[in-house]
């Protein structure tokens, strides 16, 4: 890979390999076997890395930090290509030393790597998650186009083994296509949604006080659990990220999804993953960027609330 302006590097933000020492963690899970419509997503990580070369200086505007020196990147996990369930299971011993040592930030791939994650994390904290999970689509279905998982059931199979805490999970930027039961399954098990026509002319983070209260509010009533963040890149309106499998049109903004992560920063947070990049599909680079960008912010927020 080549890229301005670190024409060999090949890291997230020219960023040295992850050793013991460093707080925060980044890898790439670079598997697409499960995408419905166009594949690439496996391409994600490396477009995200070279995207975020274009952070020259890497000190956040908002934030004021920087992750030099607490961060390190894994490279891509060694994972077979073939099978769902075989690169699940080929995932759980390669992320379970990492989650156990680092703050990790995740980067797809497809939807289908969190699952995985989630069993991981479930079992280091020992007890459910909550989670904020930007999306154009549910992923409550319980069958993967007649396959018992994918990219759009881990949602629901989350919630059915308990990795998660159902009046935790929040969901934003939702508005795909899909019967009533899960469109609002996870209302239904009592957690929340904020469809993308719910989040229309709500940009700042004056705007978004309602959303961003609720989500508040539900998190201390249940004691501030641990808390992950799910990102698919297609909660992104088209315009904004055209580089993805299944892309929906009237979804959310950039301003939006960066005014909701930069203002729950200070939440218990032990981890993110962002997914569903196909580069393949990108226009001058839009998709890797907001991707990367959203990382970073998301990972110089955590280390201003750390304090390191």
């Amino acid at each position: 890979m080549s890229g301005f302006p670190f024409l060999s590097q090949t890291t997230f933000l020219q960023v040295p390999p992850l050793a013991s020492s460093q707080t925060f963690g980044l890898a790439g899970v670079a598997w697409d076997g499960c995408v419905t419509n166009r594949p690439g997503a496996r391409f994600g990580p490396r477009s995200i890395r070279q995207a975020s070369h274009m952070l020259c200086d890497g000190t956040h505007p908002l934030f004021d930090v920087d992750l030099a020196g607490c961060l390190g990147d894994a490279g891509d996990l060694r994972l077979p290509n073939t099978s769902l369930e075989g690169m699940r299971e080929a995932m759980m011993p390669l992320i379970r030393p990492l989650i156990a040592s680092h703050h990790m930030a995740w980067l797809g791939g497809d939807h289908s790597i969190t699952l995985p994650l989630l069993r991981a994390y479930r079992a280091q904290v020992g007890q459910p998650l909550a989670v904020i999970h930007f999306d154009a689509h549910c992923d409550t279905w319980e069958d993967h186009f007649g396959e018992p998982s994918g990219h759009g059931t881990w949602v629901y199979e989350a919630i059915q083994e308990g990795l998660v805490m159902p009046e935790c999970f929040t969901q934003l930027g939702i508005r795909s296509a899909g019967v009533r039961e899960a469109r609002e399954y996870v209302r239904d098990q009592g957690g929340q949604i904020f469809t993308a026509r719910d989040l229309r002319g709500l940009e700042s983070p004056a705007q978004l006080v309602p959303v961003l209260s609720a989500i508040r509010e539900r998190l201390a009533a249940h004691g501030h659990p641990p808390l992950y963040l799910s990102l698919d890149i297609d909660c992104l309106d088209p315009a904004f990220a055209p580089g993805t499998g299944t892309p929906e049109p009237a979804g959310m903004t950039t301003n939006q999804l960066f005014s909701i992560v930069e203002e729950l920063a200070d939440r218990p947070f032990i981890g993110m993953d962002c997914v569903e990049v196909s580069p393949p599909f990108d226009q001058s680079e839009l998709t890797s960027l907001a991707a990367s960008q959203i990382v970073w912010t998301y990972l110089c927020g955590q280390r201003k609330r750390l304090g390191i």
